[in-house]
């Protein structure tokens, strides 16, 4: 069973989390990580054995990540991460960066040279995890570089949009991780911090979608051949 090799990230729980908000928190890091692949199929059965755990937590979580997109319930009731053809690829690389050129508009007047020296400290952690070769370490900060970015404008309603594409994009990032030392020829990440520094409006719009058609947008059918093939 997928469950029985699916290796689900660790996660530390505060003492006042739910056991369904836990079990959705576990699987949705691992769908953002890219640890499972389109199409595989995923029982409630399965996890509340490996989880240790009732199915009605699993049932309610599984219910959420379907409705973020991340997971699909099938007619035979089959739960999967969704499968991916080209088209629908390119559509969420092409909402990604409509999404996020709004987002850090949205976020730059808020920007405060306290949040660049944060995002400084936090992009030599991901040099160091293109260095040392830790995927799953360079996809968490990417995200959350990213983030702290997209939520420095306190009224912002994007992310969750954004991070569902996110999910969606999941199986991609993850390659996209595994070459980033051949696709990152330029670092965007630090063309974004001088536009935030300089408070250049059009230069960070142009970094960030850069970064994303550098990054995970560059991998076009070749990556669903990898992933799918």
């Amino acid at each position: 069973m997928l469950e029985k090799s699916l290796s689900l990230p660790a996660l530390s729980r505060s003492k006042d989390m739910t056991t369904q908000e836990y079990i959705y928190l576990r699987l949705r890091k691992a769908i953002l990580l890219g640890l499972i692949a389109p199409g595989k199929p995923i029982t409630i059965r399965g996890l509340a054995e490996v989880l240790e755990t009732s199915p009605t937590p699993i049932r309610e979580a599984l219910r959420r990540l379907s409705t973020e997109h991340a997971l699909q319930m099938l007619p035979n009731r089959r739960i999967v991460v969704p499968q991916m053809t080209p088209d629908r690829f390119k559509e969420l690389i092409m909402l990604r960066i409509a999404l996020e050129e709004h987002a850090a508009h949205s976020a730059l007047p808020f920007v405060s040279n306290r949040l660049v020296d944060k995002l400084t400290a936090l992009d030599d952690q991901i040099d160091k995890a293109v260095v040392d070769e830790d995927r799953d370490q360079l996809i968490t900060l990417n995200q959350l570089f990213h983030k702290s970015i997209y939520t420095a404008n306190p009224d912002q309603v994007v992310m969750p949009m954004i991070e569902s594409i996110w999910l969606q994009l999941g199986p991609f990032t993850r390659i996209a991780a595994r070459n980033v030392k051949e696709l990152y020829v330029v670092d965007y990440h630090k063309e974004i911090l001088d536009a935030l520094r300089t408070r250049d409006e059009q230069k960070l719009i142009a970094a960030v979608t850069d970064d994303i058609q550098g990054g995970v947008g560059h991998l076009h059918a070749d990556a669903l051949e990898r992933i799918l093939g």
